[in-house]
Order: structure tokens, then sequence, then C-alpha cells
């Protein structure tokens, strides 16, 4: 372990960190807390990193490990402080791509859903999970999954947030 766990870590440390921090923004609405929380589950990898070998993928442990952080994260008093975007007509603002607009969107519309269903939605949608394999790495039924769902996606187009891409023209 000694000679060959921390080369073949930091290997995988920085190819899977770009996703890692796609997963943590979309949960967190946050991209300061979704660093830290990809930080805070790199170094829990880390200390398993030993036991790698038994591990069907290292990438999908350390993105169990990043929503499992998440879920508790709720408890630490100083993650409950919400950062507030300065003002949004900022002076490059005019500068930023195309989809930008769609991406704060969909980001303000995740950030009012509960942290289960968000959860839910990230995995589901963003990661391409299926209902069984979000119910194994949130550790609840597939019942419990779709009922989160169904709900999150209700929540979603009550507020008007899926009014351009979900039942247009419905």
């Amino acid at each position: 372990m000694e000679g060959t766990g921390p080369p073949d870590f930091a290997a995988f440390a920085e190819s899977a960190y770009a996703s890692l921090l796609r997963t943590a923004r979309l949960l967190t609405g946050d991209p300061h807390a979704a660093e830290d929380l990809v930080q805070a589950a790199l170094v829990k990898v880390y200390l398993r990193w030993g036991g790698s070998a038994r591990w069907d993928s290292p990438q999908a442990y350390a993105r169990k490990v990043v929503v499992n952080l998440y879920a508790t994260w709720r408890r630490r008093r100083w993650h409950t402080e919400v950062v507030r975007p300065e003002n949004d007509s900022a002076p490059d603002a005019h500068d930023m791509a195309a989809g930008a607009d769609a991406r704060l969107e969909l980001a303000r519309a995740l950030a009012s859903l509960p942290r289960a269903q968000r959860a839910v939605v990230v995995l589901r949608f963003y990661e391409d999970l299926s209902v069984e394999q979000t119910a194994e790495l949130l550790g609840c039924s597939p019942g419990t999954v779709k009922s989160r769902t169904n709900r999150a996606l209700e929540r979603l187009r009550a507020g008007g947030a899926l009014a351009g891409y979900a039942g247009r023209g419905a």
C-alpha cells in the first residue's frame, strides 16, 4: 500500500475530480460548497484507498461518498449558510455563453427542492442512473426514489421551472 497507494489515488483523483465536482455543484447549488464537498469526499476515499481493489468502480464509490456527505452536511452549522450571488448584471455577464441563462434557471430550480428530492433528480437525470441504482446509492427503496422523483417534478412544474423543457405543447 505504501508504494502504490498514493500515486494510484492521485491519478484517480485527477481523472474523477471534474465529474464529482459537476455532481456536487448540482447537489449544493453553490460552486464553493461543491468544492468543499468534493475535497471532503476525496479525503474519505483516500483513507479507504487500500481496499479499492474490492470496489466495482472507484468512481462509483467516490460518487456515493459525495452523495452521502451531501446528505449529512445539513447537520453542520457552518454549512447552513446560504451564499447569495452578487448582482446578476456583473460587467462580464453579457459575455456569457448562450446556455448560461438556462443553466442558471436550472440551478435555481434545483435549489428550490428539498435535499432528498434534489439528490434524486441529480442522480436520476444528470448522472443518468436507474431507479434501482439511485435507490442503492441513497440507501432507500426504489419506491422511495420514484415518489421523491414524482414530488420533485411536480414541484418543479408548479414553480414553472420546467416550462421550457417538459410538457411543451401539452
